[in-house]
């Protein structure tokens, strides 16, 4: 099965287009993970595999952020890998690793999300050039999500700014990543910030066909209803991420678990009019 083939059949399968941001922060877990467990990797495992119990049913994907299992040290991706394992086969991992280097490194990044976490796909920062890529360009089952028009206020110091003849870098990434497309096995997606919807039309015309990771919705105040607009010519399917709105959502109640799902249920309802196009 190809990567688009998966991805298809997540979104149908489950009806919605959302993704579910792993980002396990010690200090925001609930206070009765806390008091249960012990150690930082039993409270994140099991966190998280809640948060996985309780949200997969109104979501097409997860996306565990690297940096939140680095940060506990040697035994992180130990955890990493029990979060990952955790997820059911038909939801779509992507690795939300930003790596981007080049040659035998980027060769290794691919051994260890492609290989050893088996992962689906992986976020891509392009900044070293595209040789970034091309480590992770050779297999039809894996997708790349490279950052293109990323949701922060520093996108404006290089992704904004004119570049080689167009209006943005952002345009020219989406560019040379259509190009790409036509002799990369993996598929070439985009990550297009849910906050810079009113400037994302402009860059997704020029890859149409390209499958999007958009972070930036929930608790990064980026416009479901502007987002619409922006993709209503656009033919990839997108995964719109939600992190600390869903894990969140229960704080310290008991119940927390049921807040989590709660959230995601939410969300999904009010992504169903771009989800409607995508199934």
């Amino acid at each position: 099965m190809t990567f688009l083939e998966k991805l298809k059949n997540s979104v149908k399968a489950s009806g919605s287009t959302l993704c579910v941001g792993l980002d396990p922060n010690l200090a925001l877990l609930p206070q009765s993970v806390k008091d249960q467990f012990k150690t930082p990797e039993e409270r994140v495992s099991y966190f998280c595999k809640l948060v996985i119990d309780y949200t997969s049913q109104y979501c097409a994907a997860f996306k565990p952020n690297l940096a939140f299992f680095e940060a506990l040290g040697r035994s992180g991706l130990e955890v990493l890998e029990e979060v990952i394992d955790h997820i059911p086969n038909d939801k779509i991992i992507i690795a939300d690793a930003k790596r981007g280097d080049i040659s035998s490194t980027a060769e290794h990044y691919k051994k260890a999300f492609w290989g050893e976490f088996k992962v689906d796909a992986i976020t891509i920062n392009p900044l070293m050039g595209f040789e970034t890529l091309d480590a992770f360009a050779k297999d039809e089952t894996k997708g790349v999500y490279v950052l293109t028009l990323t949701s922060n206020p520093g996108a404006a110091d290089f992704l904004k700014k004119p570049f080689s003849d167009f209006a943005m870098m952002a345009q020219f990434i989406a560019h040379q990543l259509s190009k790409r497309s036509s002799f990369s096995k993996s598929h070439l997606g985009m990550v297009i910030g849910a906050t810079q919807a009113e400037e994302a039309g402009s860059v997704l015309h020029y890859h149409s066909e390209g499958a999007l990771l958009i972070p930036g919705i929930g608790a990064q105040g980026g416009s479901i209803s502007e987002l619409e607009k922006a993709l209503k010519d656009h033919k990839g399917i997108p995964l719109i991420n939600s992190s600390r709105g869903i894990i969140y959502a229960g704080k310290d109640e008991s119940d927390w678990p049921e807040h989590v799902s709660a959230a995601a249920k939410f969300m999904n309802q009010k992504l169903n009019q771009i989800t409607q196009k995508y199934v």
